[in-house]
């Protein structure tokens, strides 16, 4: 006597071979986050009393605006162990069509008020902070940073995100 169980499971799999072979099951797709935030730097080292600057850009990838974006950036658990690296972010501008504008808030706090009031369906916004290395900084160590950011939509949709890394920089002695 066959088991009720077996029947099932029997007929499942037949079910799923059919949806397969005729492209009706469901797939893995690769759909892109409704928002994005990469980072990239201008260069991958720098001496002590050198600047480095850090591209982030957040890209709507929705069909709605983001109408709020709130961000934090931090340095990375490596980075605080070097206690001899000295730097900090010394300016901050956002770029846009009629070119680039002055922002504020640069720091662990609130970076998304910097990327304008509204990012459109598809578009994406650039802000770029300066990262200054002191003149005394030690060297032969890597400066880091890590963020996390959050962003609402039109549709009253919100999406969290992070963490998103840096790229390291490297500074050298010189």
């Amino acid at each position: 006597m066959r088991s009720p169980l077996m029947r099932r499971l029997g007929l499942s799999a037949v079910l799923a071979v059919v949806l397969a072979v005729f492209g009706l099951a469901p797939s893995a797709s690769a759909d892109p986050a409704p928002a994005e935030l990469t980072f990239a730097t201008d260069t991958a080292t720098t001496t002590p009393g050198g600047t480095v600057n850090l591209s982030m850009t957040l890209t709507n990838n929705k069909t709605y605006d983001i109408w709020f974006v709130y961000q934090t950036i931090d340095p990375t658990w490596l980075t605080t162990q070097r206690p001899d690296l000295k730097y900090s972010f010394t300016g901050c501008a956002l770029t846009t069509a009629a070119g680039s504008t002055p922002c504020s808030g640069t720091g662990p706090a609130d970076l998304g008020a910097n990327y304008g009031t509204t990012v459109p369906p598809g578009q994406s916004r650039t802000v770029t902070l300066t990262l200054q290395i002191a003149a005394d900084s030690g060297c032969n160590g890597n400066v880091g940073f890590y963020s996390y950011f959050y962003a609402e939509f039109s549709d009253t949709t919100s999406v969290s995100g992070g963490p998103v890394y840096t790229p390291e920089t490297r500074v050298l002695c010189a």
